[in-house]
């Protein structure tokens, strides 16, 4: 799912070899979800616009990735480019990476948007990613002490990709399908559930052994295990608050979305702010 290009050779993994497919909702008839349609087309625009401009389909270089959007934990805190926290979830290693991202993506989003609305699975994409690329910035930044004086911070790997959005809309999943508003048959509900959390479990760890193995290995393959890490424990606490929008007063849902989005937003502003501080 998420994928680092490290420096300055990136060697790819193709992670559909490797991921346990998200769980899909039964679904009698194809449900309108915009949100989810506008996210997967972003992403799939942006990663054409790259092949215009000749980049790589199957092993774009760091700078490639960079010029493009990729996070950076140099760029971000040396150069002031905070805007790559949000950028870097639409930008892709490769054809693999970007088909397999997507396809979780279309089928936990497509289960999330009713239960959300269209509004609520775009701030969930935004929220949860954009907290998985600060986490992997500052896990980054604490880890690579040589790096941090580098001109535009291009010693640090770059991050990219949707999955940090993806484990995020997973954690909103595994709060609100707890529910007893929704109009599910309760056994069909918990086996929805049970599906989400062993995607979630069974990808955390298969990211966390590539990486330890690469590492033994010597590979300059890495894995953004942060970014999901820190998507997924975004997700948990967004949904906190909130009730699904199905079987739930319109009022009650809408206000418990913008407490959600609110506590949050805060949450990842004062991190930011901490981050801004760190020590070069």
């Amino acid at each position: 799912m998420g994928s680092y290009s490290p420096t300055p050779n990136p060697e790819i993994l193709p992670p559909g070899n490797d991921y346990v497919p998200p769980p899909q909702a039964v679904r009698r008839s194809r449900p309108m979800a915009p949100a989810t349609y506008l996210l997967v087309a972003i992403n799939c625009a942006v990663f054409l616009a790259m092949l215009m401009h000749g980049v790589s389909a199957g092993s774009p270089s760091t700078d490639q990735l960079m010029h493009w959007g990729a996070d950076n934990a140099g760029a971000v805190l040396n150069s002031g480019q905070w805007w790559r926290i949000v950028s870097a979830m639409f930008v892709h290693v490769g054809i693999i990476h970007l088909a397999t991202n997507m396809w979780c993506l279309w089928n936990l989003s497509l289960l999330a948007e009713p239960l959300l609305g269209t509004f609520g699975v775009l701030a969930a994409y935004i929220l949860t990613g954009a907290a998985g690329n600060l986490l992997s910035t500052f896990v980054n930044w604490m880890s690579y002490p040589e790096a941090r004086g580098s001109a535009g911070g291009f010693l640090f790997p770059a991050g990219a990709g949707a999955s940090g959005a993806v484990f995020g809309i997973a954690g909103v999943l595994i709060v609100l399908l707890k529910s007893q508003r929704l109009p599910v048959p309760p056994e069909e509900l918990k086996k929805l559930r049970k599906s989400v959390i062993y995607f979630a479990a069974i990808n955390l760890v298969i990211g966390f052994s590539i990486s330890f193995g690469a590492a033994a290995a010597g590979s300059g393959l890495r894995i953004d295990n942060m970014a999901h890490l820190g998507g997924f424990a975004c997700g948990l606490l967004f949904a906190a608050p909130l009730v699904p929008r199905l079987g739930s007063p319109r009022r009650l849902f809408d206000t418990r979305l913008r407490v959600g989005v609110v506590g949050v937003v805060a949450l990842l502003v004062l991190f930011g702010f901490y981050l801004a501080q760190l020590p070069g």
